[in-house]
């Protein structure tokens, strides 16, 4: 007998062991798949937000997880407005002093989301301290047309403070000029190979008359340019959450849901993709990792548990906050929200947003984490719109958004890969959201 008991024991042990290895293994399988060509970075060129849908909803299925939808139907459609680039997107710098140089956007040079379409060859005039600080030249600058030439407006000598807020208003509202360059420091993103990024990038409601190209400080000799730019706005483009669920065992009308956004920036022409591996391909990985885990007879779970894949969080949270106008299920009814973005690291643990505005359920999420030695910290933070966790907050729905820390930092850039993500503490975020799952519903 006690021979049994120790096999069984073994078996167990190895048993946890190989599950624990194969969440991870499907969390690494859902990121690749998420951030890969095939899927168009999740934007809104090639239908990569439909792909990602369909990608989701299907593994819903696999699960057997239930829908709110009388259809069977996972999604939840939304419509709104958005500039995309599914055309060729390319510059040519040409000096007087060295040869020209050939770029591809998101290497040396980004262009702003809410850019229109151009194509042609132009001369750079260049603003800068020069003309700024001197208020006679500056006057005249400004009553000169620009209509034909690229303004590279080059703000790195700048010291004093109405000069600078001069040029910030040119480009912001640019008057009489065809195109804006605008220099940019790169950053070194460590831990991917090299990558190099300019600024952040992100999505645009509205486009513009005026294109704006972000680019690398050594191309601001240039003094011409040859730019292609092919953009579409879309008035209403339709996109869609995924949404599915467990149904509770003891009370199946309370709830626990957990949310993530599955979608991401896209494409900035036909060529460049951004892949948002961390942003948010892993919090997609987390979401299907714990449906997976609560769709198991062995996991049952006494609440329903609600899984929301978000779409247009890139754009200003538009899919969650349609979900809070048009909710499946009453809200009154959630009993806790944990929304989940950028969990591809954890060095240096998690910050859980909205920690100290629910203190309670702070306290045991902590205590868990500590009585388990999981994750490095948690840190909390307080009330922030940044993910869709804001409208839940807004409507009186407890919730936490959580993000780790530390590792690699490439954020809404082509550096974003699945190849560079780690992983790091995914294993243990996942028992620690298992625990504190369980716990709320004790």
């Amino acid at each position: 007998m006690h021979s049994r008991i120790l096999t069984g024991f073994v078996f167990l042990f190895l048993s946890g062991g190989f599950l624990t290895a194969q969440d991870k293994a499907y969390a690494r399988k859902v990121v690749d798949t998420l951030a890969s060509p095939s899927m168009h970075g999740r934007g809104y060129v090639f239908n990569g937000d439909k792909i990602a849908s369909d990608y989701i909803a299907n593994e819903f299925s696999s699960f057997g997880l239930l829908s709110f939808e009388k259809t069977g139907s996972y999604f939840q459609e939304f419509h709104f407005p958005v500039n995309t680039f599914p055309g060729r997107v390319e510059m040519t710098f040409l000096f007087g002093d060295r040869a020209a140089e050939k770029c591809m956007p998101g290497e040396k040079f980004l262009v702003r989301s809410s850019s229109p379409s151009i194509k042609g060859h132009y001369k750079v005039k260049r603003l800068d301290s020069s003309i700024a600080s001197v208020p006679v030249k500056w006057d005249a600058f400004i009553a000169e047309d620009h209509r034909k030439v690229f303004v590279l407006v080059d703000t790195s000598g700048v010291r004093d403070k109405k000069d600078l807020a001069k040029m910030i208003n040119f480009v912001k509202y640019p008057v009489n000029v065809k195109g804006i360059l605008l220099p940019v420091k790169m950053n070194h993103i460590e831990g991917t190979d090299q990558c190099t990024k300019l600024t952040a990038w992100d999505f645009s409601m509205v486009q513009s008359t005026v294109p704006v190209v972000e680019i690398d400080p050594s191309l601001a000799g240039a003094t011409e340019i040859d730019i292609r730019i092919g953009a579409k706005f879309l008035k209403e483009y339709t996109s869609r959450n995924v949404v599915g669920y467990v149904r509770g065992t003891a009370q199946p009308d309370s709830f626990i849901v957990y949310t993530a956004h599955y979608d991401h920036l896209g494409h900035m022409g036909k060529e460049v993709y951004f892949p948002g591996a961390n942003d948010n391909a892993s919090g997609v990985a987390m979401l299907l990792n714990l449906a997976k885990h609560y769709s198991k007879p062995e996991n049952a779970p006494k609440y329903s548990i609600v899984f929301i894949a978000f779409s247009a969080e890139e754009v200003g949270l538009i899919g969650s906050a349609y979900f809070v106008q048009h909710p499946l299920f009453p809200l009154a009814r959630i009993r806790f929200l944990i929304n989940m973005d950028i969990l591809g690291t954890g060095d240096e643990g998690i910050t859980v947003v909205n920690g100290t505005l629910f203190n309670k359920e702070f306290t045991l999420l902590k205590s868990l984490n500590d009585s388990s030695n999981y994750l490095p910290q948690i840190k909390p933070r307080g009330k922030a719109a940044i993910s869709d966790h804001h409208f839940f907050t807004e409507r009186g729905v407890p919730a936490f958004y959580i993000y780790t820390l530390g590792g690699i930092k490439a954020y809404h850039d082509t550096c974003d890969r699945r190849e560079t993500l780690p992983l790091t503490e995914f294993d243990d975020l996942f028992r620690l959201l298992r625990d504190f799952t369980n716990a709320l519903m004790n």
